[in-house]
């Protein structure tokens, strides 16, 4: 029977669909739900229980207004969702490594059963796979003023329920065959982030050894930055004081955020978060983060954890195709974003030349996608290999379909290819449409590298030495079809070589636009 023991209690799981060999347990929680006298507190253990918990179906999903394809939307009312759920093989051996996932979504919206997050694929390849919920939007990061009682009310309360889902995994995770002392902690976007802050967090340490960031944002908040977005979430309807917060329903403070947002999102004279209107993130609260992830690993505070690192070539073309970012089409547009962001008039131009027949949309997609995922990622592993730690680095560019159709290397795209979950219908907007061999095989090729590392630390490529510039340590995701053609674009590139740097980039080559970005620096964002 598929039957575990917790700590808590004893729990039952299913066969995964997909394959009979792996046992699913979905909706279990590590910790208790968040709300009454445990609200915008630190993350509690769960209550025990009797008999055996049948973990069929997965667990309520945080507060949030978005409705996601093959997700469970939130209702008022659901509370328990400090949930995780584990894919294991029915008859491992044992001591098996361990990848507990986090997943995107700005902070404020998604849950761990988002269809691109299943875990038999990865499973089969001999893991035990953890996802899980934790709290988002005010609920997880809003700043609660509270007189001189911070330690109460934590700022970051999200990545405490991280923090406490690992340590779950540490005392729990030996009953379903992984090894507490083998854990590889990964996430996407924001969930990237999220692993990045954990990494170098002294209270998370010892809990992971490995981490696999994909597509990490740049956005980091001071508890200043924080308090005047609570104060703004007053203004659109709560009362930004310990007992009005806490009197507001959850539902609205979902509200209230999404109306902050939306007047950003309306106002093109509001700043920097008109172009991206998410207001929450990590906080440097001198508890438990004192410095932007990308500091602090320059800094070393990285210690011997192992990172994985990879991004997209084209991440910013996602938000623009959903809608969610500002349509930057004129060149007065163009320029005023760079004066928002800091970002010098070499950047731009440099951006430009590359993309000569370019819209200036693209131009802004291009700065964008390099501003707040693209750079940053990159530099989160060579920071951490400057400093003296181990770090490989990827990118996603497979841009064409099974009918050899453009497509675009944007934002979450790879997730379902390391995932191995090209089948599932939802994920065919993110991916192009329905895969092709090509596609299953570029899938297996990072699954595999996920697995490897998780096992062995070793991804299949070289470690960086420092800088990345070269590409010489950068793995490249493309199809062998397209791996065959860059080839010979590299041989021609060899024969065109008088024509220098500028002739032969593109979005997609293996440096992109990283020289440009070294010259001009990269400014580290808030929310």
């Amino acid at each position: 029977m598929d039957v575990f023991t917790t700590k808590s209690g004893t729990v039952r799981g299913r066969r995964a669909e997909r394959d009979r060999g792996i046992v699913v347990v979905r909706g279990l929680p590590y910790a208790a739900p968040p709300f009454g006298v445990l609200r915008f507190r630190e993350p509690q253990p769960p209550d025990p229980w009797d008999g055996v918990r049948d973990c069929a179906a997965f667990g309520p999903v945080a507060p949030q207004s978005a409705e996601l394809p093959g997700a469970p939307v939130w209702s008022p009312g659901d509370e328990d969702v400090l949930t995780l759920n584990i894919w294991t093989p029915a008859d491992g051996p044992g001591d098996l490594p361990v990848l507990v996932w986090i997943h995107g979504g700005a902070y404020v919206f998604g849950s761990s059963a988002q269809p691109d997050f299943d875990g038999t694929a990865l499973a089969g390849e001999g893991l035990v796979v953890v996802t899980l919920n934790s709290r988002l939007g005010f609920e997880g990061f809003g700043h609660v003023p509270c007189a001189g009682r911070r330690a109460a009310f934590p700022d970051n309360r999200g990545l405490l329920d991280q923090i406490a889902a690992l340590e779950w995994v540490r005392d729990n995770i030996a009953a379903f065959g992984g090894s507490p002392d083998r854990v590889t902690l990964a996430g996407q976007s924001s969930g990237a982030t999220s692993v990045a802050c954990l990494t170098v967090a002294d209270r998370a340490r010892g809990l992971f050894r490995r981490a696999v960031l994909h597509s990490a944002v740049n956005a980091f908040a001071t508890v200043e930055q924080a308090a005047r977005t609570t104060a703004e979430v007053a203004e659109a309807g709560v009362p930004a004081t310990r007992a009005g917060l806490l009197a507001a329903p959850p539902g609205a403070l979902v509200a209230a955020t999404d109306r902050v947002c939306a007047r950003y999102a309306q106002d093109p004279a509001s700043g920097q978060r008109h172009y991206d209107p998410a207001i929450y993130g990590p906080v440097a609260d001198g508890v438990l983060l004192t410095a932007d992830p990308l500091e602090a690993l320059a800094a070393g505070s990285g210690g011997a954890v192992e990172l994985l690192v990879c991004h997209t070539t084209e991440e910013y073309w996602l938000l623009d195709a959903v809608g969610s970012s500002a349509k930057i089409t004129t060149e007065e547009q163009l320029a005023v974003f760079a004066v928002d962001f800091g970002l010098p008039a070499s950047l731009v131009e440099g951006h430009r030349e590359r993309l000569p027949d370019a819209p200036v949309l693209d131009v802004h997609l291009s700065l964008h996608s390099g501003l707040l995922f693209a750079e940053y990622s990159s530099r989160l592993a060579e920071a951490h290999a400057r400093a003296g730690g181990r770090a490989f680095l990827a990118r996603f560019d497979r841009r064409r379909d099974q009918a050899g159709q453009r497509v675009r290397a944007w934002h979450c795209a790879d997730i379902p290819f390391a995932f191995g979950n090209l089948h599932e219908e939802s994920v065919h907007f993110l991916v192009g449409g329905p895969p092709g061999e090509a596609d299953e095989e570029l899938s297996r090729r990072m699954t595999g590298a996920w697995a490897a590392f998780a096992a062995q630390g070793d991804p299949g490529w070289e470690p960086l030495d420092g800088s990345a510039g070269s590409g010489a340590a950068v793995r490249v995701w493309r199809t062998a079809a397209e791996e065959s053609a860059d080839v010979a674009a590299d041989a021609d590139a060899v024969r065109r070589a008088a024509v220098g740097p500028a002739g032969s980039a593109s979005p997609g080559v293996r440096d992109g636009f990283r020289d440009l970005w070294r010259t001009a620096g990269l400014p580290l964002l808030a929310p």
